[in-house]
C-alpha cells in the first residue's frame, strides 16, 4: 500500500455536500487525492458518484464544504473554474465531441483556444495524444464516422492534450457497446501504468479491482468505504459494500 500521509494531496475534498432543492445527493464527503493515485469510485446508480465528480470539476456548485487544489480553495467564479479545469480535465460518458469538427479539430479546440498555445505546439501535442490512443489514422474523420469506442478515445486524447495534472472519468464505458468497452479500458490502463493521476467513476469492477490504487464505495450520497482494492474487494467491512459486491465476488 502506498505511503501517502507525508505528501501534500493534489486535491483535497472536505465535508462536501450537494443538494438539488430538497433532494440531498451528497453528504459529508471527504477524501484526498495524491499524485499518481488511480482512485475508482463504485456504487449503485443514484449513489452520487457522478455528482461528486461534477462538483470536483466545478460543473456543479457544492452546497457546502470545500475543494482544495494544492492546498488552495477552488473558487466557483468562472475565471478560476476555467483555470482549475485546465489542470483537472474530465472525460464524459457521452463523449461530448463537436459533431461538425474533425477528430483533429476536436482535439485542437481546447489546446489552441483555451490554453492559447501556438498552432505549431497545439498540432504537435494533439498528434502525440491521438497517436497514444490509437486514433492518429482518423484525424480527418468526423464523429459520425466513428464507433463509440473510437469517439471515447478521441475524447480521452482531447483531455490529455490539455496536459492536465489530474484526469476525471465519469463512467467512460457506460455508453459503449460491450465489444467496445475493452479498447477504452486498455487506453485507461496504459494511462494508469504511466503514472497519470486519475479519478474514475465506473461500473467496471475488474478495472476497479485490478488497476486502481484505491477504491471508494458510495451509497446514498455517503462514502461508506475508502480502501485499497484488495482490501475492499476481498474484505469489505460494510454490509452494503458486501451486498453490492456479492455478485462480482461470487463470479
Amino acid at each position: 500500500m502506498r505511503m501517502t500521509q507525508e505528501r501534500e494531496p493534489v486535491i483535497r475534498v472536505r465535508n462536501l455536500k450537494k443538494s438539488f432543492g430538497d433532494h440531498l445527493v451528497l453528504e459529508d464527503i471527504s477524501f484526498d487525492l495524491y499524485e499518481g493515485d488511480v482512485v475508482t469510485i463504485i456504487g449503485s446508480s443514484g449513489s452520487g458518484k457522478s455528482t461528486l465528480l461534477r462538483c470536483i470539476n466545478q460543473l456543479e456548485t457544492p452546497t457546502a464544504g470545500e475543494i482544495l487544489y494544492h492546498g488552495e480553495p477552488v473558487s466557483c467564479d468562472a475565471a478560476s473554474a476555467n483555470r482549475f479545469r485546465a489542470q483537472v480535465g474530465m472525460v464524459f460518458q457521452s463523449f461530448n465531441l463537436f459533431n461538425n469538427m474533425t477528430v483533429f479539430d476536436n482535439c485542437m479546440a481546447g489546446v489552441h483556444l483555451v490554453k492559447h498555445k501556438s498552432k505549431e505546439y497545439s498540432t504537435e501535442v494533439c498528434m502525440k495524444y491521438l497517436t497514444k490512443v490509437g486514433m492518429a489514422p482518423y484525424v480527418k474523420a468526423k464523429p459520425h464516422q466513428l464507433s463509440g469506442g473510437m469517439k471515447q478515445r478521441v475524447a480521452i486524447a482531447r483531455a490529455l492534450a490539455m496536459e492536465p495534472e489530474v484526469l476525471l472519468f465519469d463512467e467512460p464505458t457506460s455508453a459503449l457497446d460491450p465489444e467496445m468497452v475493452g479498447e477504452v479500458l486498455q487506453v485507461m490502463k496504459a494511462l494508469a501504468s504511466g503514472g497519470l493521476t486519475m479519478v474514475v467513476v465506473t461500473h467496471e469492477m475488474a478495472f476497479a479491482r485490478d488497476v486502481s490504487t484505491r477504491t471508494i464505495f458510495m451509497d446514498n450520497g455517503f462514502i461508506l468505504e475508502d480502501a485499497p482494492p484488495d482490501e475492499l474487494f476481498n474484505h469489505p467491512k460494510n454490509e452494503r459494500t458486501r451486498a453490492f459486491l456479492s455478485r462480482f465476488i461470487q463470479g
